[in-house]
């Protein structure tokens, strides 16, 4: 493990990228329907790079609320057999244990949650978490890093798509507003931020 490392870099918080698919705006009564969540790591030679993704697809929780809006958005039949779907508590406990492993891994105090916007995926991992009852939160309860905010004063640009082509990344408008591809796309975003202002910090020592 190098001594450059989450451990130091981010006041040793361990960011973990995570993105949600819903049934609605509202955490507390609408369904979770996807989740997944991007691990980095620090390579010498290519800086901050994605590392592994761990996704679900989630089925309702009981008396959840399906926007039809919501639905309609992210192509979501939230009741479709070849989903493969499992509870909160199952695909929360997949996510978090991972999480864990690489917080002890990398010597950090816990995760702090990246999103683009990530106030919303939050407070819908929260919700979840204390439906399932899950006592032992990896994230940090309200801190986040918000690449919408980081793309504003890297590239000018806070909308995930135009965000991640002003960075240099394709963007597909077919596979985006899946957990699996926005995650990873903000996961890379993230990544050549931190990437840019490390190099221009070595560059001016």
């Amino acid at each position: 493990m190098s001594e450059y490392s989450a451990t130091n870099r981010f006041r040793g918080f361990l960011p973990v990228v995570i993105d949600v698919e819903t049934g609605g705006f509202n955490a507390e009564t609408d369904a979770l329907l996807e989740i997944a969540a991007v691990l980095v790591e620090y390579d010498p030679d290519e800086g901050w790079r994605r590392r592994e993704t761990i996704a679900h697809h989630v089925t309702p929780f009981a008396g959840a609320n399906l926007d039809q809006r919501s639905l309609e958005f992210n192509k979501i039949d939230p009741f479709h057999p070849f989903r493969l779907a499992v509870d909160e508590e199952t695909a929360l406990q997949s996510v978090y244990e991972l999480v864990r492993q690489q917080v002890h891994e990398y010597g950090c105090t816990r995760a702090i949650l990246v999103g683009h916007n990530p106030a919303f995926d939050l407070a819908f991992v929260k919700a979840a978490t204390a439906r399932a009852r899950i006592k032992d939160f990896p994230f940090h309860n309200f801190c986040t890093f918000d690449t919408a905010a980081l793309s504003g004063v890297a590239f000018a640009q806070t909308v995930l798509a135009r965000a991640v082509r002003a960075a240099g990344f394709e963007w597909d408008s077919e596979a985006a507003h899946s957990a699996i591809y926005d995650a990873e796309r903000t996961a890379d975003l993230f990544c050549k931020i931190v990437n840019m202002w490390d190099g221009y910090r070595q560059g001016g020592s």
